[in-house]
């Protein structure tokens, strides 16, 4: 599959259909990424609700946080349904919670706020320093040639190119252990102008990799025997606008597991160092060693 081909594959994914039902909430029909393991992407479904939500929206209030939960495995396979309440429209702000189903009950579960943009006071932690250019690093598939085949395929399908600035951990989290990490990105063929787009595909992005700040501080590689991970929780912050076509660091840590959970805080800069949005998210991870 080309570069083209997998963010067209994204461009389908997020262009939802309103459905023909009509209840007390807004109703969206989409699809679903084909995946390997057969479960969706939590990435994808995070977008297609930011893309749900946003519809509802009067123009010009722009999404600047989301809260969700992911309740259960989506099927990918199947489609999905989204349904948006619109819980509140107030003189600035709006407020809407949109939850997916699929088979009747729901896979997530998300709050979002939109604000009217305006000026106001402002300030942001600067991009670390020293990091090396995304140019300067092998992608992600180069690094990681001896991984399980289906592994693999999720690599090259997947519509974003990452460059790990330490070196993947598919197979090896390398001798030191230290709970951070960063990571360019960026879609691998460009996408329309559309700001909404670009919001909602950052959400996309956020659920890459982020997981792995955890991992790294246990020398754990996703290769590790018995590993169990998934998602529990997802927040974000859209700070400034930017475009997922262009690099993005993905700067990542971990301050805290405990109790087979694992928390995980990002921050997303521009390549010249603009800070766009703000991440964290807990996870249940589980070791066979660890137990």
């Amino acid at each position: 599959m080309d570069a083209q081909e997998t963010v067209d594959g994204l461009l389908e994914v997020l262009s939802l259909d309103v459905s023909g039902a009509r209840t007390t909430e807004d109703i969206f029909t989409g699809i679903s990424h084909p995946m390997p393991t057969g479960r969706i992407y939590g990435g994808q479904v995070l977008a297609q609700s930011v893309i749900a939500a946003e519809r509802t929206v009067a123009e010009g209030r722009i999404l600047h946080s989301m809260h969700g939960y992911f309740l259960r495995p989506g099927d990918a396979s199947k489609g999905i349904t989204i349904a948006v309440d619109r819980i509140h429209d107030g003189r600035s702000f709006s407020t809407r919670r949109a939850q997916a189903y699929q088979n009747g009950v729901p896979i997530f579960s998300m709050i979002a706020s939109f604000q009217d943009d305006g000026p106001g006071l402002e300030h942001a932690a600067p991009m670390p320093e020293g990091v090396p250019d995304p140019e300067t690093l092998a992608n992600d598939e180069a690094l990681s040639p001896d991984i399980h085949p289906l592994s693999q395929r999720m690599l090259t399908d997947r519509p974003v190119d990452m460059r790990h600035v330490d070196g993947p951990i598919y197979v090896d989290a390398g001798a030191e252990r230290v709970a951070a990490q960063a990571v360019w990105m960026r879609m691998r063929a460009p996408l329309p102008d559309a700001p909404s787009l670009h919001r909602a595909s950052l959400a996309y992005l956020s659920d890459m990799s982020i997981q792995e700040s955890i991992l790294r501080a246990h020398g754990l590689s996703w290769a590790e025997h018995g590993l169990k991970v998934a998602s529990l929780d997802h927040a974000m912050w859209w700070h400034r606008p930017a475009r997922v076509d262009d690099w993005l660091l993905y700067v990542q840590e971990s301050p805290n597991a405990r109790g087979g959970r694992g928390l995980a805080a990002g921050r997303i800069y521009t390549r010249d160092g603009v800070l766009v949005a703000s991440v964290a998210q807990e996870i249940m991870i589980r070791v066979p060693s660890a137990d």
